[in-house]
């Protein structure tokens, strides 16, 4: 007797062949498709739920194996070939990502990173950063202390810099007209100090660098919160539309992806490399790349992660070509 009798006698039916197993399996593969190649039509009216799924967008290709193991398991053959929905929806989204590609001429090196205002470690987080041989480095969650701390560590390599609340700059070259900008999202109080503008000058060539830290997301009762973020993203993309210098970089933790569209009226103002996945929080285990280097009118060619710190944030290093070439 063979397997598909003893069940339909044990049933009391005819038992399901393979193409007819696995329905649900095939469903939330279609589902996984779906949302990969149309994430941005997702809306944030569910508790910023498009603003969440983008987030982890690249984590979606999982269903892929997890999909084909509960596929085998249920003996699906649907469920089987329906997991390549997502696994050709995923290298659509994300091919140009993981394509290999040449290194592109750069003249400036741009290293980012969230130091952590728990993190004690200045040397050996100063040693981190000077290891990529940065002409510029930018920081948050600066402390005033820790700020001091930071200019001695770094300043025999980086000898001009310029702080602004929990802000900083730490430059090969030298730094003029540093001033305060104002990103707070409305209802937040003064002392709240996160965004600083200067000008690099080299070979008498000026860029613009702003330095920014927009603020933290979670999980709440309202789902994935994200409102004071956004509004402090607008802000910050109206001063930059209004800076009057052809070349712009943007460095900070914007506590975003770039995927995210909620934070568009920024990233449309600005380019960032489209190869590798560089993820940088948390730092145990990370996840998401919410640490950036953007430009405009110039171009970021390539950015990686560093070593950990003593930061729950990983540092990223860009190059940056810019019109001084």
């Amino acid at each position: 007797m063979t397997v598909d009798a003893k069940h339909a006698i044990h049933t009391g039916g005819p038992a399901k062949t393979a193409w007819q197993r696995g329905r649900l399996l095939t469903l939330g593969s279609v589902l996984i498709a779906v949302l990969l190649v149309g994430h941005e039509f997702v809306p944030n009216r569910w508790g910023n739920l498009g603003s969440l799924i983008e987030t982890f967008l690249p984590w979606l290709g999982l269903a892929v194996p997890l999909g084909i193991l509960a596929a085998l398991l249920r003996r699906s053959a649907l469920a089987i070939l329906a997991v390549l929905l997502p696994l050709a929806a995923w290298i659509w989204v994300f091919l140009p990502q993981v394509r290999p590609t040449e290194p592109a001429p750069s003249d400036l090196t741009v290293v980012q990173h969230n130091v952590s205002d728990t993190n004690t470690d200045v040397a050996g987080t100063a040693e981190v950063l000077l290891a990529a041989e940065p002409d510029v480095v930018t920081l948050t969650e600066v402390s005033e202390a820790t700020a001091e701390e930071y200019t001695q560590a770094l300043g025999e390599a980086l000898p001009h810099h310029e702080t602004q609340g929990t802000v900083g700059v730490w430059s090969r070259f030298p730094l003029k007209g540093a001033t305060a900008v104002d990103i707070r999202p409305e209802g937040v109080d003064a002392s709240w100090d996160r965004c600083v503008r200067v000008v690099i000058q080299r070979e008498g060539a000026a860029v613009v660098l702003f330095a920014a830290h927009l603020p933290s997301v979670r999980f709440g009762s309202g789902g994935f919160e994200t409102e004071l973020r956004n509004a402090s993203a607008l802000v910050l993309a109206d001063a930059i539309n209004a800076e009057k210098n052809d070349t712009v970089i943007v460095a900070g933790d914007l506590n975003a992806v770039l995927e995210d569209g909620a934070i568009a009226p920024l990233t449309n103002l600005v380019t960032a490399p489209t190869a590798g996945f560089e993820f940088t929080y948390p730092e145990t285990f990370p996840v998401a790349q919410i640490d950036h280097v953007l430009a405009r009118g110039a171009t970021v060619t390539e950015v990686r992660a560093l070593g950990s710190t003593g930061s729950d944030h990983l540092p990223v290093v860009a190059r940056v070509d810019t019109p001084w070439s």
